[in-house]
C-alpha cells in the first residue's frame, strides 16, 4: 500500500522508449499518445481516469515480470488494475499493468479448490463452480475482480457464517520488485503471504490465487425494498433486529436514492426506498421465519426473497452491473446505539437533497470476527458493523458528493472502530494506518520495506 508517491520514482520529464517492453510481453504495451490507450485504462469507476506514462495489458505473469523489471529500470512506480472498481491511482511517472486478459481458471471440485487469475470476476467464476455445487465468498456484486476483492478482505453477504473471503485463500502467486515470479502460502514466505491477504497493496503484483470453495449450492435471500419515508422507523427496526440473528445469517440495510432508469423495476424508477438485504444459508422456512419481524417495517414498494443459487447472489444487493462515475467511503463502528442511527439520517435520510446513491449498514460479527484459517492482515474484526457510503458526482447536486459521503462517516465517527480497506474509498492516504492496530501496522510495514524497499508498488485499482 506505497500511497504516497516517492520522489525518486518521478523520472525526468523525457520520451520513455517502450519498444523493447513491447517485443518482450505478450500483450499489449501503450503510452498517453497510443489511440488504446483510454480504453485500456476504462474501468467500472468512471469517476477518475488514471494517467500512467506506460500501460501493460497483461497476458500472463511472465508479461507482468517484464514490465516490473522495466519499471525499476526506468525509475518508475508500478500500479496495477483488474475491473478498476477501486480508487484511480495517483500522480505520474507510473507503469500500470491491466491485468483483465489474465483470465486463467481452474477449479479442483475434489479439494474443493479454485485457482484463478487476476483478471477473474466472480461471475466468470460461478459457471466453472456451479455444476459441483460449490461457490466462492463472493461479494455483493459479480462484476467485481476476485483478485483485488479477496487481498482487501473480501465482504460477502455470507461472511458472518464463512469469514472473509481473504480467510479462505491456500496461495498466492505474484511478482515481486526484483522482477520475480513467486509463489507464497501460510508455509514459504509467511510472512508476505500474511501482508498480502488483507495489506493488499504495497508488496507486489498478484497474478493469481488459490482458495477453497464453499459446498453451498443455494442460499435462502434476497432483498425487501421499503418506501423512503419510512427510513426512520425501518432503520431502528433493523438496529434492534439484526443483532438477534444467528452466524448463518446476514444482512444490510440501505438508503438509495434511484435514478429514473428504464431498467429498474417500475415502483424503484426515480425513489428513494429503503433496501432491506438478507441472506440465510439454512432451511428457507426457518430463513422466513427469520426475516418477518422486519416485514412490518414500513410499506413495501417491492420484495425479491427467495431461494436462490450461490451464483445469482448478485439479486441480494442488486448493485448496479454497469460503471458510473463514483465518490465512497466507509467506516467501521463497534455498535449501532440508536444515537448512530439518527446521525446517519440526519445527514443522510429521505428528507435530506443528497447526491448520496446509497448509505449502506452492514452487519459484521460471527466468523468475521477473528481469521478463520491462517492469520491474516485482515481490518475490522472488532467492529459490529460497516457504514459506507456513495456519491453520485454528476448532476445537480454532484460537486458536493465528496462532502456529503464525508459527512455520513463525520457522523458516525463517535462509534469509529477503524474500517474495511476495501471500504476505504477516498480515505486520505494519511488516515489508512489506522485501519490496522499500531502493531499490525509497524508488522505490515516492516514486511512492505523489506519487499519493496523503494517503494515501487502504488496500491491496486
Amino acid at each position: 500500500m506505497s500511497v504516497t508517491t516517492p520522489e525518486e520514482h518521478i523520472p525526468p520529464t523525457r520520451t520513455l522508449d517502450v519498444t523493447e517492453l513491447g517485443a518482450a510481453v505478450a500483450g499489449p504495451v501503450l503510452t498517453p499518445e497510443d489511440a488504446d490507450y483510454a480504453t485500456e485504462l476504462a474501468g467500472f469507476n468512471a469517476a477518475g481516469t488514471p494517467a500512467p506514462a506506460v500501460v501493460v495489458g497483461a497476458t500472463s505473469a511472465a508479461d507482468v515480470a517484464e514490465a516490473v523489471r522495466y519499471a525499476r529500470a526506468n525509475g518508475l512506480r508500478v500500479g496495477a488494475r483488474a475491473t478498476g472498481h477501486g480508487a484511480a491511482i495517483d500522480g505520474r511517472g507510473y507503469l500500470m499493468v491491466t491485468t483483465a486478459r489474465m483470465t486463467e481458471i481452474h477449479v479442483d471440485p475434489a479439494a474443493r479448490t479454485a485457482r484463478v487469475g487476476a483478471g477473474v470476476r466472480w461471475r466468470d467464476l460461478a459457471p466453472a463452480t456451479a455444476p459441483h455445487g460449490l461457490t466462492g465468498l463472493a461479494g455483493s456484486s459479480s462484476s467485481v475482480g476476485i483478485v483485488g476483492y479477496t487481498l482487501g478482505g473480501g465482504l460477502s453477504p455470507l461472511g458472518r457464517q464463512f469469514g472473509y473471503a481473504a480467510d479462505r485463500v491456500r496461495r498466492i502467486e505474484l511478482v515481486t520488485a526484483d522482477g520475480i515470479i513467486r509463489t507464497v502460502d501460510a508455509g514459504a514466505g509467511s510472512d508476505l503471504f500474511w501482508a498480502l491477504l488483507g495489506g493488499r497493496d504495497g508488496c507486489g503484483v498478484v497474478t493469481a490465487i488459490e482458495f477453497e470453495l464453499l459446498d453451498l449450492s443455494t442460499i435462502y435471500g434476497g432483498g425487501v425494498f421499503f418506501a423512503g419515508d419510512a427510513a426512520e422507523q425501518v432503520l431502528h427496526m433493523w438496529r434492534d433486529w439484526a443483532p438477534t440473528l444467528p452466524d448463518t445469517a446476514g444482512t444490510s440495510v440501505a438508503i438509495l436514492r434511484l435514478p429514473p432508469d428504464p431498467t429498474l423495476p417500475p415502483p424503484l424508477q426515480g425513489q428513494t426506498a429503503v433496501h432491506l438485504r438478507f441472506t440465510y444459508t439454512g432451511d428457507p422456512a426457518v430463513g422466513a421465519q427469520l426475516l418477518a419481524p422486519m416485514m412490518s417495517a414500513g410499506p413495501v414498494l417491492l420484495q425479491n426473497v427467495d431461494v436462490l443459487p450461490t451464483a445469482a447472489l448478485d439479486a441480494v444487493h442488486m448493485d448496479p452491473p454497469g460503471p458510473l462515475p463514483s465518490v465512497e467511503r466507509g467506516c467501521a463502528i463497534r455498535d449501532l446505539p440508536v444515537e448512530a442511527v439518527d446521525a446517519v439520517l440526519a445527514v443522510a435520510g429521505p428528507q435530506v437533497a443528497s447526491p448520496l446513491a446509497i448509505v449502506e449498514i452492514r452487519l459484521l460479527g460471527g466468523a468475521l470476527a477473528a481469521p478463520q484459517g491462517v492469520p491474516n492482515a485482515v481490518t475490522g474484526r472488532a467492529a459490529g458493523y460497516t457504514v459506507l457510503a456513495i456519491g453520485v458526482p454528476a448532476g445537480p447536486l454532484g460537486e458536493q458528493a465528496g462532502a456529503h459521503v464525508a459527512a455520513v462517516n463525520g457522523a458516525v465517527a463517535p462509534w469509529s472502530a477503524g474500517g474495511l480497506l476495501n471500504f476505504a474509498g477516498q480515505t486520505p492516504a494519511a488516515e489508512l494506518p489506522t485501519l490496522w492496530s499500531a502493531a499490525e501496522w509497524s508488522r505490515l510495514a516492516e514486511i512492505r520495506r523489506r519487499h519493496d524497499s523503494t517503494g515501487m508498488f502504488s496500491r491496486l485499482g
